[in-house]
């Protein structure tokens, strides 16, 4: 790859990279034209995306509020993306203070901003790791600064999982639970076939097939096994739209794309 072929700080910029097409379905300016040409490709298919990422963010303010007033003070955000309004620290730390929080990605651009946005936050910290590699995300220096494994922890794969192979799930996901205590809760979303036409699932699915991270839209029972090992808390792994809804946020469109739901490591 030549020199030609990567901006700013080694960002490779000839692929389009899932952290920045995020942020171009959030109006971000962190984004370069190969991003948002693969997200007007999944507009065709999909034209409500942008009303869904703003449904995807409003679940995870959901999600962060009841794991932090269930009394979860330490939180991993793997796959965190670039930072924007409601990001996990600032929600958790309105119900807990001085509530920690990692945030994990692998996209430089993610790195940069993050570390920039939170270098004076004490209790925050940027980690560049791979959630395929859950030992990596775990034992890396910049979270073990701030996470105490012997205290439950509140780990957020938000739009995350559907990345994952279901041959890479039990290995991922196996590390995972068994590496967090008693009392740890886990958050997910995940796209769905469910309800939807199989030929916007396809075109989706091409959309992504260029980046590093194919997507994999599925039914549900096949989500659900992302919480093997986990009790799924009430009301179970339902659509984004309908799940602990809060007076604070404005009442969600329902476009049923996404799965979500919270669960407790027994």
């Amino acid at each position: 790859m030549g020199q030609s072929d990567r901006g700013s700080g080694g960002i490779d910029v000839t692929r389009p990279s899932v952290a920045r097409m995020y942020d171009y379905y959030l109006d971000g300016k962190d984004n370069f034209e190969v991003d948002r040409q693969a997200v007007r490709q999944v507009e065709k298919a999909m034209p409500e995306i942008r009303q869904l990422a703003r449904e995807n963010r409003a679940f995870l303010r959901r999600a962060v509020r009841y794991m932090a007033r269930q009394g979860i003070r330490q939180f991993i955000d793997i796959g965190s993306g670039l930072p924007t309004v409601g990001n996990t620290h600032e929600i958790a730390q309105k119900v807990i203070p001085d509530a920690r929080v990692v945030y994990v990605d692998n996209d430089p651009v993610v790195l940069q901003h993050g570390r920039a946005l939170l270098a004076t936050d004490d209790n925050t910290r940027v980690a560049a790791a791979d959630m395929r590699r859950p030992a990596d995300v775990l034992g890396h220096p910049e979270t073990v600064k701030l996470i105490d494994f012997s205290e439950p922890v509140g780990v957020l794969m938000i739009a995350m999982l559907h990345f994952l192979t279901m041959a890479e799930r039990g290995s991922v996901m196996g590390q995972l639970r068994d590496a967090l205590p008693s009392g740890s809760y886990l958050a997910m979303t995940h796209v769905t076939t469910d309800g939807k036409s199989a030929d916007a699932v396809a075109q989706i699915e091409a959309a992504y097939a260029p980046t590093p991270t194919p997507i994999y839209f599925r039914e549900r029972a096949d989500i659900m096994r992302f919480f093997d090992g986990f009790d799924v808390v009430a009301p179970g792994l339902v659509t984004i739209d309908v799940w602990h809804l809060d007076p604070s946020d404005p009442a969600p469109a329902a476009t049923k794309w996404l799965y979500g739901g919270v669960a407790c490591k027994p």
